[in-house]
């Protein structure tokens, strides 16, 4: 049988009163199993033993029969379960390195989210119900699920905005390799541009956040004149914060998308830089800016779109001086003053800083693939001490 990419779909819903004091309830019981079990398993790590998924799973079913979480048994047991294997996931990624220790999930920050296995749920006829309801979601089907599509998990959230989404997951046949071609780009992110490519072509930076910051700077004022607590303005205020912040992270993720889109069906092979967003954003003059540029999201979406349609995305080298490098003779420059946007060469070819930038991330990834050798600084530009301007925070005008 041919196996197919797992996708998620995600639609809005419209719960009806007791359905979402439902969803609400199991939100709250998951949270709670969460933190209980990771308290558990902190409290054996202190003691330098160590708790398994297992341990924590008869935990929940000792738990169930105490009289303080007698509640835990109003809600579907399966969500609570999957909590448990998320707190695994958690322990694993940290004990390989490639997160931070788990943290326990806040009533107010944390996402409201419940995940249903195909024991939890029912999927009949486009109408899917979630168990313990004796009615079916109010969905809103924007777009169709592939054809005899069944979701194998079905995750129900809120956002802080109030809105209540439903994601199912399911193998989607029409995810198929693209046709090969011979196109491949450098791709050079910015502030000013949001994308130089190696063609010489230029993506503005919509800037998203900047179009409704006065909006959001009002909208945040109220909310800090409303006294603290749990009181219902201080609710209103902030769910109205929210919403702004929704609108731009909506507008933002839809034109990414479209970017990566068309540059995974255009290009077989793509080039960027491996920039560590998380440092560049502790500069506090570009922090906004770059956040709102989303480069970080960009990368994720341009990686596994390429992993669908059978694409190859190279990473070079942050500290690759690609923008003191001349892509016409290969001189590179030993300074670059960050204001210059066009500079000559001494070879007489004249530059505009990005494009040349693009130009050259594309031939060092052309490289890579090529012989298969890392992409690292060369060692001039280590001598000078300016190896880690690439980093392009300055250059990048917010």
């Amino acid at each position: 049988m041919a196996t197919y990419v797992k996708r998620a779909f995600k639609y809005r819903f419209c719960p009806t009163g007791a359905q979402a004091v439902e969803l609400s309830r199991t939100f709250g019981c998951v949270r709670k199993v969460y933190n209980m079990a990771l308290a558990t398993r902190t409290q054996a790590w202190a003691r330098q033993e160590r708790v398994s998924y297992n341990q924590t799973s008869a935990l929940l079913t000792a738990w169930k029969k105490t009289e303080e979480l007698a509640y835990l048994n109003e809600v579907s047991s399966v969500p609570l379960q999957q909590a448990l294997r998320h707190l695994q996931v958690a322990f694993t990624n940290f004990f390989g390195k490639r997160a931070k220790y788990p943290r326990f999930k806040s009533r107010k920050k944390s996402r409201r989210s419940a995940e249903y296995t195909t024991s939890a749920f029912r999927f009949r006829d486009g109408k899917l119900t979630l168990a313990k309801m004796s009615e079916p979601l109010d969905i809103v089907w924007s777009r169709p699920l592939p054809e005899d599509a069944v979701p194998s998990t079905v995750t129900v959230s809120q956002d802080p905005a109030g809105r209540w989404f439903v994601s199912l997951l399911v193998e989607d046949p029409t995810v198929k390799p693209l046709p090969a071609n011979k196109n491949a780009v450098g791709i050079d992110v910015g502030l000013t541009h949001l994308l130089t490519l190696s063609t010489g072509e230029k993506i503005a930076n919509p800037r998203h956040e900047r179009r409704d910051r006065a909006r959001l700077a009002l909208a945040q004022r109220r909310l800090e004149k409303k006294a603290k607590g749990d009181g219902a303005n201080r609710a209103k205020a902030r769910r109205k914060v929210a919403r702004i912040h929704a609108r731009i992270t909506d507008r933002r993720r839809d034109h990414l998308h479209q970017l990566t889109t068309r540059l995974v069906r255009e290009n077989q092979t793509l080039v960027i830089e491996d920039l560590s967003v998380r440092n560049l954003v502790r500069n506090r003059n570009l922090a906004r800016a770059i956040s709102d540029a989303a480069w970080s999201q960009f990368r994720s979406m341009l990686e596994y779109k390429a992993a669908w349609y059978g694409r190859h995305v190279i990473a070079v080298d942050r500290f690759f001086p690609s923008t003191r490098l001349c892509s016409h003779c290969g001189t590179l420059t030993t300074t670059m003053p960050l204001n210059v946007r066009t500079w000559t060469c001494g070879c007489g070819t004249v530059h505009d800083r990005d494009v040349n930038a693009a130009k050259n991330l594309l031939a060092a990834g052309l490289a890579v693939t090529a012989c298969g050798a890392g992409v690292r600084p060369q060692r001039e530009s280590s001598r000078t001490g300016q190896s880690a301007t690439k980093q392009e925070t300055s250059r990048r005008e917010p």
